[in-house]
Order: structure tokens, then C-alpha cells, then sequence
């Protein structure tokens, strides 16, 4: 009996999922014949797209209980990012002088 009210509360977290995705494409769509530039129109476009990933990866990849590694992770890529952001200014300002 545990086994079967386990398995209709995941049910019901991605039936809860599926129509959040859902709206959200409806959002996306919706966004998309307002009147707006097109730098504002990407922005929110990918707010949107951001949050659906989100809730993609998290529930559907099943990540929302990997907190840990995926802390981990995004720290190890921010370090990555910003000395490979970085490296080329200081190869320039090395250059210059």
C-alpha cells in the first residue's frame, strides 16, 4: 500500500510539472505577439525558457534531490568561466605595455 501512494505523489508532482510547462508555453507564445523590441522579446523568451529548464531538469532528470553536486558543479563552472573571461584582458594588458 506505501508503494502505491508513492507512486501516485510522483504522479501528481509531474501532472503538476507537465501543466506548469504547459503554461508556460502558452506564456512563450503569448509573449511573442506583444509589442515589443527585440532584445526585450529575447529577454523574456529566455527568462522563460530558463524556467522551464529548470523545472525540466530538476523533476523530470530527477536533480532536485542532488543539491549537493549540482552546487559543486556550478561553482566549478563559474571558476572556469570567469578565468576564461579574464585570461584574454590580462594577455591584452600584458601586450600593451
Amino acid at each position: 500500500k506505501n508503494d502505491v501512494t508513492d507512486i501516485k505523489s510522483h504522479v501528481k508532482v509531474y501532472m503538476l510539472v507537465f501543466a506548469a510547462l504547459a503554461v508556460l508555453t502558452i506564456v512563450t507564445v503569448s509573449v511573442s505577439y506583444l509589442d515589443l523590441s527585440t532584445s526585450e522579446a529575447v529577454f523574456l523568451a529566455l527568462i522563460i525558457a530558463s524556467i522551464k529548464g529548470s523545472l525540466v531538469a530538476s523533476y523530470f532528470m530527477h536533480l532536485i534531490s542532488e543539491k549537493a553536486l549540482i552546487s559543486w558543479i556550478l561553482i566549478l563552472t563559474a571558476v572556469f568561466f570567469f578565468t576564461l573571461m579574464f585570461l584574454p584582458i590580462l594577455s591584452f594588458y600584458d601586450w600593451v605595455d
